[in-house]
């Protein structure tokens, strides 16, 4: 599989996750915009058999490099961007849940989802938009719930972008965030509000926004139930000093991000 393939999968797989990214890229297509990818989010957890190293091997295979290291405290988890040298391609953000400052039980949880994965199944080229890879209750899903929902998230839709991203740069229409956000919400939409509908600032050189998940039924091992998907994020990034433009992320706007999946 070649990686525009996989890209490609990996947006399908999406669109039936977060039905609302299509319409919205409809919406900006009807207004004469090309929509262009800005990056791909994916998660995991820092468990060696499914760390970031692990899940970024398919598109280090393809060129891709690390570009960017990032520590989210407030939610125990770090993360790495991929770029490749490409610039058609988009980038790859992964994070990964660090594990060892969790309960016990969080851990003994995790340990009991990932021996069911094949080491096999892992070492596919598109395992990082194969699903979920494991027997899941319901009750195992609130449990990682209360103390992590980034781990409840990863438990019941598994390996699956997280987010695709609007490059705001390239739309003809929309040039300022809180102009797209207006938009968005005028045509029903729901964006997350965590620190503010924008994130960041041109200080830090990125500007971000982002809808609330969408809402999917989820085939539990006990039962169905409703949870929160995926979600379309929106960025606008402005130019360093050197004249180049800033291609990397800020871990306090992302902190906020995050939110977009909550069950609250």
């Amino acid at each position: 599989m070649k990686i525009e393939n996989l890209l490609d999968k990996m947006w399908k797989d999406y669109i039936v996750l977060n039905k609302s990214a299509q319409k919205i890229v409809d919406l900006f297509e009807q207004k004469g915009n090309e929509v262009v990818n800005d990056h791909i989010a994916l998660r995991t957890f820092n468990h060696p058999k499914l760390c970031v190293d692990v899940i970024a091997k398919p598109f280090i295979e393809a060129g891709y490099f690390e570009n960017g290291t990032y520590d989210f405290e407030e939610k125990k988890l770090k993360a790495k961007h991929y770029e490749h040298k490409d610039k058609s391609l988009p980038k790859i953000f992964i994070s990964e849940l660090m594990l060892e400052e969790f309960s016990d039980e969080l851990n003994e949880l995790v340990d009991s989802l990932i021996e069911q994965v094949d080491e096999k199944r892992i070492s596919q080229f598109d395992f990082c938009s194969s699903g979920r890879p494991w027997n899941l209750t319901s009750e195992t899903y609130h449990r990682l719930a209360k103390e992590s929902e980034y781990a409840a998230w990863v438990s019941a839709i598994g390996f699956k972008p997280n987010h695709f991203t609007v490059y705001i740069n390239k739309l003809k229409s929309f040039s300022e965030v809180s102009d797209l956000n207006t938009f968005l919400k005028e045509h029903g939409f729901m964006l997350n509000s965590s620190g503010g509908e924008v994130k960041g600032s041109p200080q830090v050189f990125l500007e971000q926004s982002s809808t609330l998940a969408d809402k999917i039924e989820v085939d539990f091992e006990d039962k169905n139930e409703v949870i929160p998907s995926c979600y379309f994020e929106f960025a606008k990034r402005y130019e360093l000093p050197d004249g180049q433009m800033y291609q990397g992320f800020v871990a306090k706007s992302a902190d906020k991000i995050f939110e977009s999946t909550t069950l609250k």
